[in-house]
């Protein structure tokens, strides 16, 4: 599995200092042997989700476009987990079975990192918003409108 696309373009121009610039976050598993970079401002939205697997994992999503985030290594050490649809790509440490993040089925384009596997000093600071998972289908168009359902956003 091929989940890296390359190194950050311009990496020092998000390094600016205002509130709203983003610049590099980094984290990983607990034990370390993966590592992640995502490109996030400070100000992030954190989604509490009640879905089966969330809920017993204490997952905290914080929702990354795909060409904001890299693995920094350890991509060899991950394992992939899909139920349900199949759809969502979750990815665990196959030495401490943290699941740090993951290829969510709301945004398949983007990445779901979890927001307690960012670093102390990540300096992120969170808006928690909570999204009733259990009940996806009916909620999905709460955290991205182009998956309501056919007419939902018809005036």
């Amino acid at each position: 599995m091929d989940l890296r696309a390359g190194s950050f373009p311009n990496l020092g121009s998000f390094l600016m200092t205002n509130s709203q610039a983003k610049r590099p976050r980094h984290g990983g598993c607990h034990c370390g042997a993966v590592r992640f970079a995502a490109i996030l401002p400070d100000n992030v939205v954190a989604l509490s989700c009640n879905c089966s697997i969330c809920a017993k994992a204490g997952f905290i999503h914080v929702i990354t476009p795909g060409a904001d985030f890299r693995i920094m290594h350890g991509e060899d050490m991950l394992t992939e987990y899909r139920f349900n649809t199949g759809t969502a790509k979750h990815y665990f440490c196959r030495q401490c079975g943290v699941e740090a993040f993951n290829v969510p089925r709301s945004h398949p384009d983007d990445w779901s990192v979890n927001l307690r596997c960012f670093d102390a000093d990540a300096g992120l600071l969170p808006r928690f918003q909570e999204f009733d998972g259990a009940n996806w289908e009916a909620h999905v168009a709460t955290i991205n409108p182009e998956l309501a359902p056919d007419g939902a956003n018809d005036a």
